[in-house]
């Protein structure tokens, strides 16, 4: 439309119609005055308007990665490090599997909520539904199948117990992560944080009980997990039912699920090659040092989990909005929200390492009781690791609303080759220093092939819209 009125003094002939350009310039000045004159007082208020939001699902997020990470700083005090380990590792493995839940479902819920199917949130909930249970059904056989070859195959009678709690906490896992995206794609951090609570206070208390009853495992932290999201579901459901106004239209399974395949086939590569620069060191480590070290790296890890979380947080409530923003701005307006992005990320990492790298040594110590003392050297390594990903983070979401997951996808596979032409015999004769070396060499290649890739795919479609405005024309 914008081309059109541009050239709306040139008639189909090329020739100027000076009617024409009497018109438009008429058009022109009735829609200046027409313009409402943004107060001072109206950008105030979006601005306090998102700072709120943001802040709220910092809050959601925190209540969840610091369930999360207290319990697995008391599995880290209390167990034993192989224990710990086959936790961690297990953990690892549920990651690797529930990209498939995000990739095939979550991702494309927060595309095409402010696109296709923008204002009938709760008629596209009730599809997505059906996708969900045979999401987590394909979930639970993987990782029951894990269980069963890790006891078969003798690796470690830890590792089965441990993957044993995951496979039935899934589930729950799975429809509590759907309920809190479910209030994201509606901008209401606030009540996702709500029902968060419950499972703060669920797996919180039930560590502390289950330790002082000496029923506390690798197994049965899992279960923790898994019944604090069955409550905190169930809460959510309570308030999504309030919230939803009604579905619009009944979008079918079949029409909902080619949308969903076409974008998250993609997504489903990429969050899977997405896992080897990230998770590949886990079950690497455990294999060349045993299991002791594999915990020993997720002990470390928990330091930058709650920066990581917060920006998964912000990360839910910006991809609707980028997508929003992609739809309707255009290429300049992504283009400077990704810039904007990306800086917000990498100040936020800055300034959290600031805080945290001088307090190193007696905060590794109070948080594991002297475990892992000998790693504490690595932290700074770990906190330019963090802080070269974040950069990672505005292209990335920009790809994700410019519905691009083959460049995503292009991007990890990249930055998957560094992590294992470098990381296998880095961890096999460095140990961990090795591990957080090549994570920090995958991660700098991950960030400049995100950015390239992004630039390509904004100039793409600017060269796509200029060809269907000259069709219209």
């Amino acid at each position: 439309m914008r081309k059109g009125k541009a050239n709306g003094g040139v008639g189909l002939s090329g020739h100027k119609d000076n009617r024409g350009v009497t018109a438009l310039a008429e058009e022109s000045s009735a829609e200046d005055q027409k313009t409402p004159v943004i107060s001072r007082g109206a950008v105030f208020g979006r601005v306090l308007t998102w700072l709120t939001r943001g802040g709220l699902a910092i809050v959601d997020y925190g209540l969840i990665s610091g369930s999360n990470f207290i319990l697995g700083v008391m599995l880290a005090r209390w167990l034993a490090p192989t224990e710990y380990g086959a936790y961690a590792l297990a953990f690892s493995i549920f990651v690797l599997v529930g990209f498939l839940y995000q990739a095939l479902l979550l991702e494309p819920l927060s595309v095409f909520s402010g696109t296709t199917f923008r204002g009938n949130t709760r008629g596209y909930l009730k599809v997505t539904l059906w996708i969900h249970w045979a999401l987590s059904l394909v979930m639970c056989l993987l990782l029951a199948g894990a269980a069963v070859i890790a006891r078969v195959a003798g690796h470690s009678p830890l590792l089965s117990i441990a993957l044993a709690g995951m496979t039935l906490a899934t589930p729950f896992l799975l429809i509590h992560s759907l309920g809190r995206r479910s209030f994201y794609l509606e901008l209401a951090p606030g009540r996702a944080a709500f029902a968060s609570i419950f499972y703060c206070v669920l797996v919180i208390g039930g560590v502390f009980l289950f330790f002082s009853l000496g029923w506390l495992s690798s197994f049965t932290a899992f279960l923790l997990m898994g019944f604090g999201a069955l409550i905190s579901g169930i809460v959510m459901v309570v308030q999504l039912n309030r919230l939803l106004g009604p579905a619009t239209w009944d979008p079918t399974l079949r029409e909902t699920w080619a949308k969903h395949w076409k974008y998250g086939r993609w997504a489903l590569g990429t969050c899977v090659v997405g896992w080897i620069p990230n998770y590949v060191y886990v079950p690497l480590v455990s294999s060349f040092s045993g299991m002791a070290a594999a915990g020993e790296l997720r002990a470390l890890s928990n330091l930058a989990a709650p920066v990581l979380q917060t920006y998964a947080a912000l990360g839910l409530l910006f991809l609707p909005y980028a997508a929003r923003v992609q739809h309707e701005g255009g290429r300049s307006a992504a283009s400077s929200l990704t810039g904007r992005l990306a800086a917000l990320f990498v100040a936020g990492s800055v300034a959290y390492w600031a805080i945290i790298l001088p307090l190193k040594y007696p905060l590794f110590h109070f948080l594991y009781a002297g475990k892992y003392a000998e790693s504490i050297y690595l932290i700074p390594l770990f906190a330019l690791e963090t802080t070269i990903w974040s950069a990672s983070l505005g292209p990335a979401i920009m790809l994700r609303a410019m519905d691009a997951a083959d460049s995503l996808f292009v991007a990890n596979i990249i930055a998957s080759g560094v992590a294992l032409v470098f990381g296998i015999p880095a961890t096999r004769f460095f140990g961990l220093k090795g591990v957080i070396w090549s994570m920090i060499a995958a991660n700098s290649v991950y960030v400049v092939a995100a950015f390239v890739l992004h630039a390509r795919k904004a100039a793409s479609l600017k060269a796509s819209a200029a060809v269907l405005g000259n069709e219209i024309i």
